[in-house]
């Protein structure tokens, strides 16, 4: 049997500054033998993120979207996703609606795949990764500026998995996505409908 690490607490958080969905706030903890410290912390509501894949000719393709994202002040190519903004709303509902909104495809099936810390030095962001098959074009429901401007593509699920390995492809949710995709694609566990 393992020993349970020590035991260290949470007492509080000091709201520093409160932003439209997130909030830093400074927070004091105590350590195992009772030392008491600060740390800054983005509270966050998560996100999804959703790796819709296709079935071109038996060949798994991936609808990406290349967005321009302001921190980088850059267009980056990642797959759909959103933050978790609508009060209560569970994460395959909020990843659906993210699909159709960017990518505009509706799944007929979707399937969690894993979720991930997103920076957990600095973050309580948990971000909700699913795949999307059986896809069905829609309407797409742009919300802002960077969403009126992103452009949809679609790559080979191989060629994506290259650009990881070259660095062309650096958003986190998008690798990660990509590789558990890829190894159910190679494993056959994932394979066209019909």
């Amino acid at each position: 049997m393992t020993t349970p690490p020590p035991a260290f607490r949470h007492l509080g958080d000091r709201l520093v500054h409160q932003g439209y969905i997130w909030h830093v706030a400074v927070s004091t903890f105590e350590s195992p033998d009772g030392e008491l410290f600060e740390r800054d912390v983005i509270r966050s509501p998560g996100a999804v993120g959703v790796v819709p894949l296709l079935f071109d000719d038996g060949i798994a393709t991936v609808v990406f979207v290349r967005q321009y994202r302001g921190p980088l002040d850059r267009y980056v190519l990642e797959v759909p996703a959103g933050m978790r903004d609508v009060p209560d709303e569970a994460p395959e509902i909020t990843a659906e609606r993210e699909l159709i909104e960017e990518a505009g495809f509706s799944a007929g099936r979707l399937e969690y795949l894993t979720h991930y810390f997103s920076s957990a030095g600095m973050t309580d962001s948990t971000l909700h990764l699913y795949l999307a098959t059986e896809l069905s074009a829609v309407a797409r429901d742009v919300h802002g500026p960077e969403e009126s401007h992103m452009d949809v593509v679609q790559l080979p699920l191989d060629e994506a998995v290259d650009m990881v390995v070259r660095g062309e492809i650096n958003d986190a949710k998008t690798v990660i996505g990509l590789l558990l995709v890829d190894r159910r694609v190679r494993d056959g566990s994932l394979r066209p409908a019909g």
